[in-house]
């Protein structure tokens, strides 16, 4: 899941990192060749690869005598030319907030449907997405034990796929998988709705090698507001 570690490669991680944390903000301009030259102690050609690596990914743009503008902070904005969901709303002026619910390790039978790709034991993140106030998307997360190190606060703070980028996890396919579901006591009960049906979302994150990086399982509540794609040019 993680690059072999040649230089230009490792040089252009670091700066994604530093983009997507927030060290360079979109808009902003990265340091100049000669800076970064001096910041990591690598050649200028380095420089170069690294930052055309960056360009061919769309977290930059480089213009002679202008500098290079970061474009994108999104860890995976080449997966996919759709907006994210998030995004669609906020167009809308409609606000969306998270709450982390729980972040627990969970023990796997053999026969669980997860365990082939984590094994005995998988970490199990749970969060709600909140539309003007109410309950909207309930999330389950689960992820390699890898990350048992990390808090509740940890994952609460930002998105969870900038934080396991951050964590050297890269994610190189999705697959979605949406149906209609009988709503649980247990859903209603979270998404305080007496709705039956719901869309359910199904995610499969996949790495470098094709394994299981994160699998997830999200409730919506429609009623509220419809599940929208919006695609990008």
């Amino acid at each position: 899941m993680k690059r072999t570690k040649i230089l230009y490669l490792e040089i252009a991680d670091k700066i994604k990192n530093d983009i997507i944390s927030g060290k360079y903000p979109v808009g902003s301009l990265l340091p100049t060749e000669t800076e970064l030259e001096a910041l990591f102690q690598v050649s200028k050609i380095t420089v170069r690869k690294a930052i055309e690596l960056l360009a061919a990914d769309e977290y930059v743009e480089k213009k002679s005598g202008k500098g290079t503008t970061v474009l994108s902070n999104r860890p995976y904005n080449k997966l996919s030319k759709a907006a994210s969901f998030s995004q669609v709303l906020q167009k809308s002026d409609l606000h969306l907030s998270t709450k982390a619910l729980s972040l627990e390790i969970k023990e796997l039978k053999k026969e669980h449907r997860l365990y082939q790709n984590f094994g005995e034991k998988v970490l199990e993140y749970r969060r709600l997405y909140l539309l003007e106030g109410q309950p909207y998307i309930y999330f389950s997360h689960y992820l390699p034990m890898k990350l048992a190190h990390l808090t509740l606060a940890d994952f609460a703070t930002g998105s969870l796929y900038r934080l396991l980028n951050l964590e050297g996890y890269e994610i190189r396919s999705f697959e979605d998988d949406f149906l209609a579901v009988q709503l649980t006591p247990e859903h209603q009960d979270i998404l305080e709705t007496k709705e039956t049906i719901g869309i359910q979302r199904i995610r499969k994150s996949l790495g470098d090698d094709g394994r299981l990086v994160e699998y997830s399982e999200a409730i919506y509540n429609t009623n509220r507001h419809p599940y929208q794609i919006e695609y990008e040019t």
